[in-house]
C-alpha cells in the first residue's frame, strides 16, 4: 500500500513539473510574438519551410505573407529569402520566398537569396553572410510558435533581431507546437548543459 502511494506521489510530482514546464515554453513562445514589430528595419530574413513541389506549404505561404506586408510598408527594407532544397521539394525554398514575393508586387532588386540551408541554425547563419555590412537592424520572418528559438539562435550567431510573427496554419498547430517544445528542449540541453 505504501509503494502504492509512493509511486503515485512520484507520477504526480512528473506529471506537474511535464504541466509546469511545457507551460514556461509555451509563455515564452507567447511573449515572443505578442511584440511591436519595429518600423524600417534595413533587412528582414524569412525562414524557409517546407515546399510541395514549387508550392509553398500554408505555414511558408503565412511567412511570405507576412514578409511581403511589412515590405509594402518599409520600402527600404530588403529581404533574405533563406531556406535549401529539401525532399519532395523541387525548387528550394528561398526560391518559393522569392516568387511568392515577386507576385505580391515586391522588385526582385529587393531580395537576396541563401538557399543552401537545411535548418533554422543554417538559415540564420548562412543569411547572416549575406547582409549588406552597411545594414545594421534586421528582423526575423517565421510562424508564431518558432520565433521565440529562432530569435534565440539568432542572438548566439551575433546578431540582434526582432521578429514578424506569421500566423500557423490552425490545421498545424498540435503538431507544429508539440514539435517546437521539443526542439526548444534540445536547444536548451545542447546550449546549457
Amino acid at each position: 500500500m505504501r509503494k502504492r502511494k509512493s509511486i503515485l506521489i512520484w507520477a504526480g510530482v512528473f506529471s506537474l513539473s511535464f504541466l509546469l514546464y511545457f507551460s514556461f515554453l509555451h509563455s515564452k513562445i507567447r511573449e515572443h510574438t505578442n511584440t511591436e514589430v519595429p518600423k524600417h528595419a534595413d533587412y528582414i530574413i524569412i525562414l524557409g519551410a517546407r515546399v510541395k513541389g514549387e508550392v509553398p506549404s500554408l505555414a511558408l505561404q503565412y511567412r511570405i505573407d507576412a514578409a511581403a506586408s511589412y515590405l509594402k510598408k518599409n520600402r527600404e527594407s530588403i529581404a533574405i529569402a533563406s531556406g535549401g532544397q529539401g525532399p519532395g521539394e523541387d525548387i528550394t525554398e528561398a526560391e518559393a520566398i522569392k516568387r511568392g514575393l515577386l507576385a505580391h508586387g515586391i522588385s526582385s532588386d529587393r531580395i537576396l537569396l541563401e538557399d543552401k540551408s537545411t535548418d533554422t541554425v543554417e538559415n540564420i547563419r548562412f543569411s547572416k553572410r549575406l547582409i549588406p555590412q552597411n545594414l545594421k537592424t534586421g528582423l526575423l520572418v517565421t510562424n508564431d510558435f518558432h520565433l521565440y528559438r529562432a530569435k534565440s539562435i539568432a542572438k548566439d550567431l551575433g546578431l540582434n533581431l526582432e521578429g514578424i510573427p506569421a500566423e500557423t496554419p490552425t490545421v498545424a498547430i498540435p503538431k507544429s507546437y508539440a514539435r517546437e517544445y521539443l526542439a526548444i528542449t534540445k536547444y536548451y540541453l545542447v546550449n546549457f548543459f
